[in-house]
């Protein structure tokens, strides 16, 4: 190894594959679970050779393996963070189609997510895939890579990772995200609402007719229309919050 690398440099290459190989194993598009395996490390691979020339002088090599150890499971944590709160951001597309697909009664129409391991409401599917979509067109995948790089700089080599902070952040981008969801399926929510009250009084005016013969598809077709509608502004809205989480590490 010697006559092409220095253990020092095997060894910064290694922390950087590890932060970085986390990073990609979780974050929307290419942490996909329908993205092979082999496809998400050679490409954290790719990144690891380009970053480390970059950050290798900030590295010390640990004088005991022990060292060598707490610093690879160190930067493991620090990228699985980063990724869990940018997968945790696309989750709200997934509350968005879950609460539409609830309200207009095709919450059992479900399909396989690429995104998941386990089948989902097909609407929430859908937004998933229009989610990943804008990212790659938007060029907000550029934003990623700009948070890698500058990853090394918010959470430096041998400093104790801000693990308080790191819980108090998570926990408000999931907050967040299930807010944002709800405000997507805002114009499904309140169409629900006053359909099943206008199905509701009719039901009690004429209680001989069978409203659920009728309310049902009404309510497909008129619950899919407003969503339709509203695909636009979801994306523009949900495009903008994740921008601005990519912003605060990029």
């Amino acid at each position: 190894m010697e006559a092409y690398a220095t253990a020092s440099q095997v060894y910064a290459a290694g922390l950087v594959f590890a932060r970085v190989g986390a990073m990609v194993m979780l974050v929307p598009g290419l942490g996909d679970a329908s993205v092979p395996p082999r496809i998400r490390l050679s490409f954290a691979l790719l990144m690891s050779l380009i970053l480390t020339p970059l950050v290798a002088p900030q590295v010390v090599v640990p004088a005991a393996v022990s060292g060598v150890a707490a610093e690879v499971i160190r930067e493991t944590l620090i990228g699985l963070m980063i990724g869990a709160i940018l997968r945790m951001t696309l989750s709200a597309l997934t509350v968005a189609g879950e609460v539409v697909a609830i309200q207009i009664t095709l919450g059992f129409a479900q399909t396989a997510s690429p995104s998941q391991a386990q089948p989902s409401a097909t609407l929430s599917t859908f937004l998933n895939l229009i989610g990943v979509t804008l990212v790659m067109t938007t060029d907000l995948h550029h934003l990623f890579f700009a948070a890698m790089v500058n990853s090394f700089d918010l959470f430096p080599f041998s400093r104790t990772p801000p693990v308080g902070d790191a819980a108090t952040l998570a926990v408000q981008t999931f907050a967040g995200s299930f807010a944002l969801g709800i405000q997507l399926a805002a114009p499904v929510i309140v169409f629900s609402i006053v359909f099943n009250i206008a199905t509701g009084l009719v039901g009690r005016v004429m209680p001989q007719f069978q409203i659920f013969f009728v309310a049902s598809p009404l309510a497909v077709i008129f619950g899919l229309s407003i969503f339709a509608l509203s695909l636009g502004t979801i994306g523009m809205v949900w495009t903008d919050r994740f921008r601005d989480v990519l912003g605060a590490f990029s």
